[in-house]
């Protein structure tokens, strides 16, 4: 008899661990439903909207398509080409000296002998985690004709007069490469601070055995165990400056005439400040994405990454 309950009780009981596995599947699906559903909302509807309005024209929310006219307009366009230059120009100088510097302080900051570790790296790290815009004004003011950096320099006597900083076109390049640096190389150096922590001290030990130098074990050892974050600062700095707004709308606002604009400021200067052009303005904007995307591959390819 006790055989038979038995044998009627296991139906039941697999039917409620069926219906409890469904119900915990259910719930699982549901919290990733709303998550979805948010980023479809927020983040891919708007890129598809874009993209629709970048093939469209016209003033303010009166616009009508015009198919490839928009992207057409980019070659002819001196505002964007020279907006299109001064950005390769921050990707091609500020990337590689950021991404060299980074490398530099947290190999430093790595040795174990080093006394003050926890300082030096929170001094190093603290530009990344204040205001983009405050920071942007200090450096205005620093490198203003009467600012810091002149009177230093002055009584230094490097320089005899004040430079104008933000008023000659490759000065002012200049002054916003050092602000970009000096706010994002702390950023970058906590990567590959966390990532040393992980490679193994006897490497070290047997290269220095061999008779390795301080440059032969970097070269050899550091570089080749940190390329997959080197590989991922690179793209995420990439990202970064091809998106660069603050700084030039703060320090410089584009100017002198477009020396420093940038595409990101351009997209801007187009939406709100010009005649509204919603539609060109999608079509500067999907010229980031493009690049980006070429960028980021040519990176990959280039590491050596095929994954």
């Amino acid at each position: 008899m006790s055989k038979v309950l038995k044998r009627a009780s296991l139906p039941t009981a697999s039917k409620k661990s069926i219906g409890r596995r469904f119900k915990n599947n259910y719930i699982g699906w549901l919290f990733i439903l709303i998550a979805a559903a948010g980023i479809s909302l927020f983040y891919f509807y708007p890129m598809i909207r874009a993209l629709l309005l970048s093939f469209q024209s016209g003033m303010g929310s009166n616009l009508e398509y015009v198919g490839l006219d928009n992207y057409i307009r980019l070659f002819s366009d001196p505002t964007f080409i020279a907006a299109l230059s001064n950005t390769f120009i921050y990707l091609l100088v500020q990337v590689p000296v950021m991404i060299i510097l980074a490398l530099f302080f947290s190999v430093l900051l790595n040795d174990a002998t080093l006394k003050f570790k926890g300082f030096f790296r929170t001094a190093i790290f603290l530009p990344c985690v204040t205001s983009l815009v405050a920071y942007a004004v200090i450096f205005k003011y620093l490198f203003g004709v009467d600012g810091l950096i002149n009177q230093f320099l002055l009584d230094l006597s490097i320089i005899s007069e004040p430079l104008n900083w933000l008023s000659d076109p490759v000065l002012a390049k200049i002054t916003i490469i050092v602000a970009i640096t000096w706010r994002w190389t702390g950023y970058n150096m906590i990567f590959y601070l966390s990532a040393l922590q992980n490679v193994d001290r006897s490497m070290y030990e047997a290269a220095k055995i061999d008779g390795a130098s301080s440059f032969q074990q970097f070269f050899y050892i550091t570089v080749p165990m940190l390329k997959p974050i080197i590989l991922f600062t690179s793209i995420i700095s990439t990202i970064g400056t091809l998106q660069l707004f603050d700084e030039v709308m703060n320090i410089t606002n584009g100017g002198p005439g477009n020396a420093t604009l940038s595409i990101s400021m351009y997209i801007y200067n187009l939406s709100f400040e010009y005649s509204p052009d919603f539609g060109y303005a999608a079509t500067v904007s999907y010229v980031i994405v493009i690049l980006i995307v070429l960028l980021s591959l040519i990176q990959f390819k280039v590491a050596g990454d095929d994954k």
